[in-house]
C-alpha cells in the first residue's frame, strides 16, 4: 500500500517596507536659498528688500517695538511647538537687546550667515529694515505650513 503524504504549506514571510519619514514643521528655507560650504546661507530677503512692500515698511517704520515683539513671540512659538502661532502674536514691547537676540536665534534657527556684531550694527543704524527682514524670514516658515 502507498504511503499517503500530505502537501505541504507554502509560507511566505515579508518584511515591513520602510515609510517615508514624518515631515517636522515647515520649511527652514522655504526659498530655496543656496547654501555654502561653511553651511550657511544668506538671508531670503536682503536687508533694504523691506522697501518691495511699502505697507509693511511704514507699518515697521512707525511700530517697529510692536512687530519686535510680535516676531519673538512668533519665532519662540516656532521654536517650541514647531507650528505658527495662531493670531500671529501680541503686540507688546521688546527693546534693542531682546531684537538682537531674535535676530540671532533666528540666524542660528535658519542657518544664515552673520554675528552679533553685524545684528548690532544693522539694528542700530536700520531698525526698520532688520524688522521687516526677520519678519519675512519668519513668514516664511509659517507658510510653509500651509502648503
Amino acid at each position: 500500500m502507498a504511503e499517503y503524504k500530505q502537501p505541504q504549506e507554502l509560507s511566505i514571510s515579508i518584511q515591513p517596507q520602510g515609510t517615508a519619514p514624518m515631515r517636522v514643521g515647515g520649511s527652514k528655507n522655504a526659498n530655496n536659498c543656496p547654501i555654502g560650504d561653511d553651511g550657511k546661507r544668506d538671508w531670503s530677503f536682503g536687508l533694504f528688500g523691506c522697501f518691495s512692500t511699502w505697507g509693511l515698511c511704514c507699518q515697521t517704520y512707525w511700530y517697529s517695538w510692536a512687530d519686535r515683539h510680535k516676531n519673538k513671540q512668533r519665532l519662540r512659538h516656532l521654536q517650541i511647538h514647531g507650528t505658527p502661532l495662531p493670531g500671529g502674536g501680541e503686540i507688546g514691547i521688546l527693546g534693542f537687546k531682546g531684537a538682537m537676540k531674535s535676530r540671532a536665534e533666528a540666524r542660528e534657527r535658519y542657518g544664515i550667515r552673520g554675528s552679533g556684531c553685524d545684528d548690532c550694527l544693522i539694528m542700530c543704524f536700520c531698525t526698520p529694515c532688520a524688522v521687516t527682514q526677520l519678519r519675512r524670514e519668519i513668514e516664511l516658515e509659517e507658510g510653509s505650513f500651509r502648503k
